[in-house]
Order: structure tokens, then sequence, then C-alpha cells
């Protein structure tokens, strides 16, 4: 199982960017589909996930202006991001699991300017 992210760059406050992270490989189901974020000298923390019901949770930080979404036919998660903030600078990272077990992209960078 390979998870490919993209969509990361550099934004202005303000500003909106929309992550993708495709899954490949041998994979028949997908549980929980997740985003997670570091930034610099801190730790990891989960930005949102949504499991395959559709359920959705995110970090206090990002409630009202991030989304998360999947599409199962794509094997595909989403972060939709608005009204971005420097303070959402971090590399941000997928994380998806199947059966029980976990598998995390590499990350992408996601900058926010001021």
């Amino acid at each position: 199982v390979q998870l490919q992210a993209s969509g990361g760059g550099l934004v202005q406050a303000g500003g909106s960017l929309r992550l993708s992270c495709a899954a490949s490989g041998s994979i028949f189901s997908i549980n929980a589909m997740g985003w997670y974020r570091q930034a610099p000298g801190k730790q990891r923390e989960l930005v949102a996930g949504i499991n395959n019901g559709g359920s959705t949770n995110y970090a206090d930080s990002v409630k009202g202006r991030f989304t998360i979404s999947r599409e199962n036919t794509k094997k595909t998660v989403y972060l939709e991001m608005n009204s971005l903030k420097p303070e959402d600078t971090a590399v941000y990272y997928c994380r998806i699991t199947i059966y029980g077990e976990d598998y995390w992209g590499k990350g992408t960078q996601v900058t926010v300017s001021s």
C-alpha cells in the first residue's frame, strides 16, 4: 500500500488550498482516513478524520475552516482548507487504516504567509 499526497504549497493568510491523498496497491476496503500535521518543534497532531461511514471529526483549531472528504472509488481522501492562517503552516500527512493497520503518506508542505 502506498499513499501519494499532493496539493501543498505557499499561500497568503486567508487563502485556500486543497490537499489530496491517493492510495494504491492491493486494497479491498479502507476503514478510516485522516490528515495530520506537524509544525517545526511540535508533535504531530490530528487535523481531521473520516470513517468509512462518512462521519468526520476535526481539531478545534480547524473547525469551520477545513473540510475532509473521501472518494472511495478513487481510494482518495481530500482536505479542503479555507481561511488559512500562519499557524496552519506545517507538513501535512495523510493516514489510512485498513483492517487495523495504519499507512502513512510522506507528507506535503503547507506554508501560510502573513
